[in-house]
This record gives C-alpha cells, structure tokens and sequence, in this order.
C-alpha cells in the first residue's frame, strides 16, 4: 500500500510539474480591448500586451503581432517568435502624420524624435519641437534616411505604408531597430480611426489615459449623432473634385461617407460599394448632382475664383451658384499642412459638429466650425 501511494504521489507531482510548465509556455488569448477598430488587436496580461496589426495597407497578406513587455518579464515560450517592445518607451519615430496627436493627447510629444518631411506637420506643439532642432528629418516615407535612423536608435518605429513595398523598414528591422505598423488609416468606421490611440497608451504605459481621452471623444461623437437625427431635412451632397479629367469622390461605405450619413446628410453616391474612392467624369456627376445643395470637400479649392478657373462648368452646380461650397483645405499650418489630414482622424467628434453645423445649423447655433470653411 505504501508502495502504491508513494507511485501515486510521483506520478501526481510529476503531472502537476508538466501541467505548471504548460501553464506558462502555451499562449492562452484575453479578451481583445478594441471595439471599433477592425484592423487593431490589443489583449491585456498582467506584465505584458500582445498588439496584433491586420491591416496595415489594404493589400496585407498576414497579420503582424507584437508583444509590448515590462522591463525583466519572462515571455511564454509561445510568444517568443513575435517582435518584442520594452515598454514604457521614451523615443518615438513616427511616419504619418495622423500619428502626431495621438502623442500630443497623451502629453508624449516631446519623445517624437524623427518624422519624414517636417513641414508637413501643422501642429504647433510639435512644430515648436522641430524649430527647437529636437526632431530630426529623416527624408520622405518612400525614402527613409536609414543611416541616420540608425544613428537615433529609436525606441520604436511607428511605420507607415500603402502599398506594403517594406525594404526599408525590414533593412532597419534586420540592424536591431523596432518597427511596429500603424493601419489607422485603413479604418472606416470614425471611431475605429480614433481608437488607435489606444497603441500609443499601451507602448507609452498611459493605458488608462488613453482609455479616457478616447472614451471622452467617443462619448462626444456619439451625442453629435443623436443630434443630427433631430434634423428636419437631409440635404443632399455631393463630395470631391477633377484631377487628370477624373472625379475622385468618396465611396459609399468609405471613412468620409460615414461622416455625412451620421450628420444626417444625404450623399449621394452613399449607395456605391467600396471603401475608397470613385472616379466619374464630369458629366456623369453634373448629371447626378447638379440640383445638390451643398458641395463639401471639394479637393485642394480654397476660394471660388480658384474653382472658376479650374473648369467654367463648375458654375452648372446649384451649390456653387448658391455660394454653399464648404473646404477643409484652407487651414494650414505654419509649414503649409493641412490640418485636417493630421487632426480629423483622432478628432472624429470635432468633424461631424462641423458637418451638423454646415448642413443644420439650427441645432448648433453657437458651435465655430473647427476644420471647414465657407468658400469666398
């Protein structure tokens, strides 16, 4: 009997040994955090975060996952094939501009320290680093200067891409430098673009900052929406303009097309498949939005003699006949950046005020557009 129970005993040790080795190497999921982002993949442990990244161009073949750690954790054994991230981090590139307000929302822009053709950067924050000689040009996003990346040693690499040609950043990766892509821009639903701030809260250690800061725009974004459903008409709108004969406007289910059907507008081709952007001649938009009552977004025009010297026959549309033309593009910053194209993607509640503001006015008569402008 004595024989027996000891075996026993062995026998349940050794299993209880394997079991608790088990435990620690195999990868066992949490829930994922994100609830717009559709490209994003953020689950929590306790001493570590594992992002997973599945868009970051539209042409991706594979996912890219990355495993954000405190300083001395042991990783599971599982988990030893992804790029790993000391965290929290305190040097920063970025490669788009849409990364820079995620930083500044979080009071981490001082860590930025590269970025690909300065000037296109409109904040002021981060433009009085760049005069200050405190970020570096490092060349465009088609042709990152390696060698002085090199020389910086970033922390990380936010990297950017749209057509997934990497040789750069697979060269820098090969030298020891961390590169983690960024498919905010990828994203349709407003919010899911928003939501990428989370990243930056979970390489930066602010989780809980960059929860907040994401939940108040959330919160905003979605009261505007209530908003707009008090609206007693839906004007109708057309979007874009020519470029090399063509006109580029935005496809039904894309980022910008979500925007005027939750500000209770009515667009018109919100009907057409896709994500990106169409391309119409002329005549088949005149055709379909001549009567529109609001032309918004129409490409880099600023003021309407800009507009009548592009092509006289803009003049057909009721829009521009009735003056309501409605531009993002005339506010720059220092360097000539759009603002727009750096802000609105973290600022989704701040685009569609302004769209409830354009197309009813009545139900936010004390609200300032913040990136439109009425055309002159």
């Amino acid at each position: 009997m004595k024989i027996r129970l000891l075996a026993f005993f062995f026998t349940f040790c050794l299993f209880a040994c394997q079991n608790t080795k088990e435990k620690e190497t195999v990868f066992i999921s949490s829930e994922n955090s994100i609830r717009y982002a559709t490209g994003l993949s953020i689950q929590k442990f306790n001493q570590y975060s594992v992002i997973t990244v599945s868009n970051p161009w539209p042409t991706a073949e594979k996912n890219y996952t990355y495993i954000l750690h405190r300083k001395g954790v042991v990783l599971p054994d599982s988990l030893q094939k992804f790029t790993k991230i000391q965290v929290p981090i305190h040097s920063i590139v970025v490669t788009s501009t849409t990364h820079i307000p995620a930083l500044e929302l979080l009071g981490v822009e001082k860590s930025l320290i590269g970025f690909p053709n300065t000037d296109y950067i409109s904040s002021q924050k981060t433009r009085a680093l760049i005069d200050a000689k405190k970020v570096r040009e490092i060349g465009t996003n088609q042709s990152l200067n390696t060698e002085v990346l090199l020389d910086m040693q970033p922390d990380v690499i936010i990297g950017f891409g749209v057509d997934g040609e990497k040789k750069t950043y697979d060269q820098l990766q090969q030298n020891g430098l961390k590169i983690l892509y960024n498919g905010d821009w990828t994203e349709q639903h407003p919010l899911g673009r928003a939501e990428w701030i989370q990243l930056f809260g979970v390489l930066f250690g602010k989780e809980e900052q960059a929860d907040l800061v994401f939940k108040i725009i959330e919160k905003d974004y979605l009261e505007a929406v209530k908003l707009a459903q008090n609206a007693y008409s839906k004007p109708t709108i057309f979007s874009g303009a020519i470029y090399q004969d063509q006109w580029y406007l935005p496809q039904g289910k894309s980022w910008a097309a979500q925007f005027l059907e939750n500000a209770y507008g009515n667009y018109l081709w919100a009907a057409s498949e896709g994500t990106g952007s169409l391309s119409l001649s002329f005549e088949t938009v005149l055709e379909k939005a001549e009567k529109a009552d609001f032309w918004i977004g129409p490409g880099q025009f600023t003021s309407f003699e800009q507009i009548e010297k592009a092509n006289p026959n803009y003049k057909h549309f009721r829009a521009v006949q009735n003056k309501n033309v409605y531009t993002f593009s005339s506010r720059k910053g220092k360097t000539g950046g759009v603002i727009y194209y750096e802000l609105a993607s973290s600022r989704p509640d701040l685009v569609l005020k302004d769209l409830i503001k354009i197309l009813h006015p009545e139900l936010a008569p004390e609200y300032e557009l913040y990136f439109f402008e009425k055309l002159k």
